[in-house]
């Protein structure tokens, strides 16, 4: 059990590898531009081929082969007007979100809606009928009593 809850951990807090270093880098087209078979090289040092091939091809193109850094990590919202967004909410939060969508235009989806409302911390109904309606016979009668 303790041993399940520690690989967990471990898996949760390794979001992605870090880069190969440029050092390693650096010699392994070094080792390849002096005469070695790709292959040898990428055994000896560990890495795959393809990676390998990778940062040839990346040399090649760009004349260096660093990793790739500020690349955008996550979503880019095409809500991103949130001072009107939050007026729209107001207005029209009677409506479903796929009903929303159509209203906002930009071509937003049903999914942007929801993605934007959860930013803005505004929550949905998860039903269309009242919570009356929904509560079972022993319920109602304790509500009333």
């Amino acid at each position: 059990m303790l041993r399940r809850k520690i690989i967990k951990e471990e898996i949760q807090t390794t979001l992605m590898p870090a880069p190969y270093s440029d050092d390693l880098r650096q010699k392994a087209i070094a080792a390849v531009e002096r005469g070695e078979r790709k292959t040898d090289v990428s055994r000896m040092l560990n890495i795959s081929r393809n990676t390998l091939d990778l940062w040839l091809k990346r040399k090649e193109q760009t004349g260096t082969c660093q990793a790739i850094t500020n690349y955008q990590q996550g979503n880019r919202h095409k809500i991103t007007q949130w001072e009107r967004f939050r007026e729209f909410v107001r207005q029209h939060g009677d409506k479903t979100q796929a009903q929303m969508a159509l209203l906002w235009g930009d071509s937003v989806s049903q999914q942007n809606i929801s993605d934007a409302m959860q930013k803005i911390g505004v929550s949905r109904k998860k039903r269309l009928t009242g919570i009356e309606n929904g509560m079972n016979f022993s319920a109602k009668r304790f509500k009333n009593a």
